[in-house]
């Protein structure tokens, strides 16, 4: 069975593209329109990777690294952002995400990161 993993984007557009990439690198997903949808989901399935979107509407990516780590606390958590890591790292400095993926992302950077993290 593909490992499972879960999209938290506003952005259709984002986030079917990510899902298109995943998909050829063999992995499931699902998606998410925010973040309380998003913990919906981890309580009822189980899923190996989070990637979220850092702005959303009813909660921001920070704050739901934040309710994931709490719940899951080994659940890799992975940030999306068109802004610096620094600045994002000095909001949060106590809950840290697993990974980070700068917009615009290639390729690549997504497979390095599912390398490093599953």
């Amino acid at each position: 069975m593909a490992k499972s993993i879960l999209i938290v984007d506003d952005n259709p557009n984002m986030s079917a593209l990510l899902c298109e990439m995943l998909e050829i690198f063999e992995y499931e997903s699902e998606l998410a329109e925010d973040g309380l949808i998003a913990l919906e989901k981890l309580e009822k399935k189980n899923f190996s990777l989070v990637i979220t979107d850092m702005k959303m509407p009813n909660m921001t990516g920070l704050e739901l690294l934040e309710e994931v780590k709490q719940k899951y606390p080994k659940m890799p958590v992975v940030l999306i952002s068109g802004y610096s890591v620094d600045s994002m790292s000095k909001e949060n400095s106590e809950c840290k995400p697993d990974g980070f993926l700068s917009k615009p992302f290639m390729m690549t950077d997504v497979e390095k990161l599912l390398e490093s993290l599953l």
